[in-house]
Parts: structure tokens; sequence; C-alpha cells
């Protein structure tokens, strides 16, 4: 039993590489299971088809991000501290793996919403509802500063919206250009968007 199981976790590590580096199109069931280590048969012991793979590697890739952005967004710092906070991990995330490959890779939902979004519902769908969960996180925090006067917008939902596609923006032009100095005027061009008070 541990070994079907090792297997799957080997399948779905293998997956999330390749697709985070070459997309969802480009990749083959054969090259995954290559990757792994694993025969091909063995694909579909786990998954019934790509698309369902698909899936397990958005939303275990999800899982993973929500945790950090939990814990970043619910810290004990000030609002915008904790925004600013998560920009600046976000920028050093995408600078950790261009130094570790040589290319910034940019985001995986934000590559799988362009490749994938006129192809797959399913996949469509449940990066809708990723996103749609991001801002509602970034929304709390918005909504936080908000009240306590630190910027002027009066729709959080709709700041914390236009935040997000800010930052999934600045990612994608980092991988765009394959430079991650894209990302560092972010942070006040954010605030310029909340209509942060001086301080």
């Amino acid at each position: 039993m541990g070994r079907t199981s090792d297997a799957g976790e080997k399948i779905l590590a293998a997956g999330r590489s390749l697709f985070e580096a070459r997309g969802y199109s480009a990749l083959g069931v054969a090259e995954i299971c290559k990757a792994a280590g694993v025969p091909k048969g063995s694909f579909y012991y786990f998954y019934e088809s790509k698309e369902a793979f698909a899936l397990a590697v958005v939303d275990e890739h999800w899982a993973d991000q929500r945790r950090e952005w939990a814990r970043v967004l619910g810290g004990d710092a000030r609002p915008l501290d904790r925004l600013r906070q998560l920009f600046e991990e976000t920028e050093a995330g995408q600078h950790a793996v261009q130094q570790g490959c040589g290319t910034v890779l940019g985001c995986l939902f934000g590559n799988l919403s362009l490749e994938m979004s006129n192809q797959t519902e399913a996949v469509r769908a449940r990066l809708q509802e990723i996103f749609d969960a991001q801002v509602e996180m970034v929304a709390a925090v918005v909504g936080e500063a908000r009240d306590r006067g630190d910027i002027t917008v009066t729709d959080a939902q709709e700041a914390a919206r236009s935040v997000v596609a800010q930052l999934e923006g600045q990612v994608m032009f980092a991988k765009l250009y394959n430079n991650t100095g894209r990302m560092s005027p972010l942070w006040d061009n954010c605030l310029a968007l909340l209509g942060a008070r001086a301080a």
C-alpha cells in the first residue's frame, strides 16, 4: 500500500514541477511518468485523465499557497505591513526559482488560466474559485486597513480584486521579461491604488 501511495506522490510532484516549467498542453502522460520514475500505467491507477491530474496539481499547489497566504495575511502586524509582506514574499519566491533554474516561471494559476481557460471548463472553474479565495483573503486585510483609516478606498472587495490582479500581472511581466526586478515598484503602486494615507 505504501508503494502505490509513494508512486502517486511522485507523479503529483513531477507533474507540478513540469506544469510550472512547461505548461499543460506540451506535456504528455509518458513524460510525466518518466520524470516521476514510475510506469505509465501507474498514472491511470491514480487519475482517470490528464485533466483530472491537472486539477489535482492545482489543488495541491493551492493548499500550499493558501497556507502561506494565511500565515502572512493572518499575522499580528498592521494590515498594510501584512499586505506588503505578501508582495515581498511573492517577489522573493519568484527570484528564488529564477536563481535555481535560470528563468522566472511565473504563477502556476496565472499560467494555466492563460493556457487553459478556453479549453477545459473544470480547470477554468477551479482557477476562478482560487482567485476568488485570494481576493477574499486580501479583502479582509484591506477592510482592516480601511477601518483603521490607513487607506481611503471604500469598497474592500473591489480594491482587493485590483490588488490581486496587479500582483498577478506583475508576476506575469516578471516571467515575460525574465526579470523579477519588474516586481519591485509593485508595493508603491499598490499603496496608490488603495489610497494610502501619508504616515
